[in-house]
């Protein structure tokens, strides 16, 4: 936030500088009401903190000058001559707030926070109200991407093609490394097509059996099977008119291959166990992390259904290629995950910013949500420093995948344990209170610190 500091008090105005830019606002101080508002007219300034008691203007004279130039912008008026009847009339010309001298650090940072989470409110009501065109077109096209955050050159490249894209009913590939946002991706093509009003279906096809996967893709009629004891729609069905995602398109088997393709070549199907034939009429974007395109040249992907699926190939990048988005989504995890929580949000200090800007994340952006909610849940102050990041085997920064091997479980396991160590430690060691912090039951706890040997003798007894 941006915030100017006008009073005349050199040591009390150097005070209030340091204390808030150590609180990471961008902090501008001048000794002259009239310099105040010059600089208020050169700078985006949220938030003015002006002294009452002026040589050339008092405090009340320049908050009526600054509401004029800058209506939105906050004022907060400082006095050692505070009555009921100043803060009235402050109050009444616009000042935000109003605060006596001699005053604390802890008072002059609860206000300014207390406006900063309120300016923010503000701002979001503004761009929601269309009072605001110009912050609510950047808003409209956040929107057009769901919640796919990031301004690197690669991801615009993105945005473009997403774009170009979406208004047709050509069939999408997106491909990328687990992780990195594909679904986000598809719900954002829907989103800008004009079936944005018809459904979004979508199915894990990696994480089904052969026979499963089909009557989930194609339906089934009662009694095609044991256990089959109603009529069931399929996703082709269901996502009629809309859009069909089909994540982890690599991993179905050849003979349902076969007959994806027939759907998508004729858009007719029957159901398991049925004859009659239904056409629908669906958008289908397919996922993948895998290379489809060797599993061609393997035989495991048929190569006309790879080619009728890869008529316009996305490729989302892995978060190490795109580092510079990492601090935007780090603060959007954050202001989400404060606001799921109910708490102020926090921000990186500059070695947690650089420590996760040199993290390899093979898990990508999957990951980096992972350790921000976890070091949300377990931090109790305002920011998350570096030892508030608990993502390396060896606690190391910036370690390479190949340095730290590709064991997904090991790699899991020994968060798991950190995770649960820093929770005993924050709970000095009560299991209950413990087990509250991790969003556990008790019984899952003892379990899990009986597993890496993290148990009491007496809690063994």
């Amino acid at each position: 936030m941006y915030i100017c500091i006008i009073d005349d008090n050199e040591t009390l105005r150097q005070g209030m500088m340091e204390i808030l830019r150590h609180e990471g606002h961008k902090v501008l101080t001048t000794a002259d009401a009239d310099d105040g508002l010059s600089i208020l007219e050169k700078y985006p300034i949220d938030l003015i903190i002006t002294d009452y008691k002026m040589d050339n203007m008092n405090g009340l004279e320049l908050l009526k000058a600054a509401k004029k130039l800058s209506p939105d912008t906050g004022v907060i008026v400082i006095t050692a001559y505070g009555t009921i009847e100043l803060a009235v009339d402050a109050m009444k010309a616009g000042a935000w707030d109003f605060i006596t001298k001699p005053f604390t650090r802890e008072s002059l940072v609860l206000k300014v926070d207390r406006y900063n989470i309120l300016d923010i409110e503000r701002k979001k009501t503004q761009l929601l109200a269309g009072e605001n065109a110009m912050l609510r077109d950047e808003i409209d096209q956040r929107l057009h991407y769901g919640e796919i955050v990031g301004e690197s050159q690669c991801m615009r490249k993105v945005y473009q093609i997403l774009e170009k894209a979406a208004p047709s009913d050509t069939s999408i590939l997106i491909m990328g490394e687990s992780g990195t946002g594909k679904e986000l991706a598809a719900r954002a093509i829907h989103r800008l097509s004009r079936r944005a009003k018809m459904p979004f279906v979508r199915i894990n096809c990696g994480a089904l059996a052969e026979g499963l996967l089909e009557s989930e893709l194609f339906g089934h009629e009662k009694g095609a099977f044991t256990g089959a004891i109603r009529q069931k729609k399929g996703r082709f069905e269901l996502a009629h008119k809309g859009t069909l995602f089909l994540d982890e398109i690599g991993d179905i088997s050849p003979s349902l291959q076969v007959k994806l393709l027939r759907v998508l070549q004729e858009k007719n199907f029957e159901r398991v166990g049925g004859e009659e034939t239904i056409n629908v009429d669906v958008r289908v974007i397919a996922a993948t992390h895998r290379n489809l395109l060797e599993a061609v040249k393997d035989g495991r992907f048929r190569e006309d259904l790879y080619y009728r699926l890869f008529v316009v190939p996305i490729h989302l990048p892995s978060l190490r290629e795109r580092t510079e988005d990492i601090p935007l989504l780090a603060d959007y995890f954050l202001s989400t995950l404060s606001k799921e929580m109910g708490r102020p949000a926090l921000r990186l200090t500059q070695a947690a910013s650089d420590t996760l800007k040199s993290y390899a994340w093979p898990g990508n952006i999957r990951e980096l949500a992972n350790i921000l909610e976890r070091a949300t849940v377990l931090t109790s102050g305002t920011e998350l420093d570096r030892k508030d990041l608990i993502f390396m085997v060896d606690g190391s920064p910036g370690m390479k995948v190949a340095e730290m091997g590709m064991d997904l479980d090991g790699r899991l396991a020994a968060v798991e344990k950190e995770m649960l160590e820093e929770a005993l430690k924050t709970t000095n060691g009560i299991k209950a209170r413990t087990a509250r912090l991790l969003g556990i039951k008790t019984s899952a706890l003892y379990y899990k610190l009986d597993k890496y040997n993290l148990l009491d003798n007496k809690d063994r007894s």
